[in-house]
């Protein structure tokens, strides 16, 4: 359903194009005059505006003018007589849609809505992904101000335009898929798939079939083909997470993809062509494995065509103060909201971690906190290093700590879930989630 305005002193042709525009399901408003017509797109979103070239006072063009003016995201058609075919020309280039020509057939002008329609809402969906990649650069990119990441940055702007093979290097916690996210994000390859796989996380004969895929009958419970994920990765770039991991058949397999970008279903015999980019990534001494007969020099050196490696926490200590404020902010909260003492404890830690121990940290402070300041009390103590013992583990339960603070916040609150969302920094419908999971919807 759309908004759309038919403009023409013609009172029968309005009629018309309201009726057929109405029949196909849009909301449809008619004006008789071109000056009228303007203050209605100025006053209201509307999504097409119809209307005739030959008015007085105000004429198509006029109109035409004052809309892109006033919303440039309003298309507009314009309804001639074939004397003026070149003054709809003449529109077009000013940023008229399209023309119709009178008289015109009614099945020609709805197919026209629906056309602008179409390309309306693939507009609107290019602009959404491009937020959504915006949000995911955003991620790694937004705490990057070291030496160290401004040089890894500077390698992912580099590579991320051509096809070549990437290896990412570094701890656990530091945010290689991140990374990749970043590189296939500014690639030629965006507007395809990025397929992540975590070569760690399955079996051989599992990692084999989700890779590569299987035919039916390929083994026990194959009961249909199943695409793998460099089939599903087709024209964008597949992320093989842990690629350390993977055994020595499998790392034939993938070296076989690398060099003659072709691979075969698990059972199968049908050659099937790779079009994909492949990222790697590891925290593994590949070169200590390839000493030990564990990984293949061969695939390492095709792996490794642009090496990248993401330094962990403790190397730049000063862009914990960005994560700290990126990650409170995640949650409904600022960086003034937590203690300058509570950020110098957090600087003088030294991450095992990485990223992903620092957010969850942050996320355990601020439901410890539950709306209040957050403080170096609301920090699990790490280790002796940082002036005292560690933790229990009946302390370091996080389910616990945020029933406890829903409560407590709850409680604070005299019962309203709305001031009680609000002490704890989250949404009210983030509690209510938070409640129902934690069996305390009754509360």
């Amino acid at each position: 359903m759309a908004n759309i305005l038919v403009v023409d002193d013609e009172v029968k042709m309005c009629i018309i194009l309201q009726g057929m525009l109405e029949d196909r399901g849009h909301r449809v408003t008619t004006s008789r005059d071109g000056g009228e017509a303007q203050k209605l797109v100025a006053g209201q979103d509307v999504d097409v505006v119809i209307s005739d070239l030959k008015m007085s006072p105000v004429d198509g063009l006029q109109l035409l003018r004052a809309v892109k003016k006033s919303s440039p995201d309003t298309e507009v058609v314009l309804m001639t007589a074939y004397a003026s075919v070149q003054t709809a020309i003449q529109a077009m280039k000013q940023g008229a849609y399209d023309y119709i020509i009178k008289p015109f057939d009614l099945d020609e002008m709805g197919l026209l809505v629906d056309k602008i329609l179409e390309k309306k809402r693939l507009v609107f969906e290019n602009r959404q992904l491009r937020e959504e990649l915006h949000g995911a650069e955003g991620r790694e990119m937004v705490a990057g101000k070291s030496p160290q990441m401004q040089e890894m940055f500077t390698l992912v702007d580099k590579v991320a335009g051509s096809d070549v093979t990437v290896l990412i290097r570094g701890e656990s916690g530091t945010g290689k898929e991140l990374v990749a996210e970043a590189i296939h994000h500014r690639s030629p390859r965006v507007g395809g798939p990025l397929v992540a796989v975590n070569c760690a996380a399955l079996t051989e004969t599992l990692l084999d079939s989700e890779l590569f895929g299987h035919e039916k009958g390929a083994f026990t419970g194959a009961i249909k083909r199943t695409l793998g994920r460099f089939e599903l990765a087709q024209g964008g770039t597949i992320f093989l997470d842990e690629i350390g991991d993977v055994t020595a058949a499998l790392q034939a397999k993938l070296l076989r993809v690398l060099q003659e970008k072709t691979f075969v279903r698990v059972g199968g015999t049908e050659t099937i062509s790779a079009n994909v980019r492949l990222i790697a990534a590891t925290n593994r001494d590949l070169e200590k494995a390839i000493h030990s007969g564990l990984f293949r020099e061969d695939l390492y050196y095709r792996l490794s065509v642009f090496p990248i490696l993401v330094p962990p926490l403790r190397e730049r200590r000063e862009d914990i103060p960005e994560l700290v404020k990126f990650f409170l902010h995640k949650r409904g909260r600022q960086l003034e909201d937590i203690d300058r003492a509570a950020v110098d404890q957090l600087m003088d830690y030294n991450w095992p971690g990485n990223v992903r121990e620092l957010e969850n940290v942050i996320e355990r402070a601020v439901i410890l906190a539950a709306g209040e300041k957050i403080e170096v009390s609301h920090l699990p103590l790490f280790s002796a290093s940082m002036g005292s013992a560690a933790l229990s583990r009946e302390e370091l339960n996080l389910e616990k700590l945020e029933r406890q603070s829903i409560l407590q916040a709850l409680q604070k609150s005299g019962g309203n879930k709305a001031e009680a969302a609000r002490l704890l920094g989250i949404t009210r419908r983030a509690l209510y989630s938070r409640m129902e999971r934690l069996g305390l919807r009754k509360a």
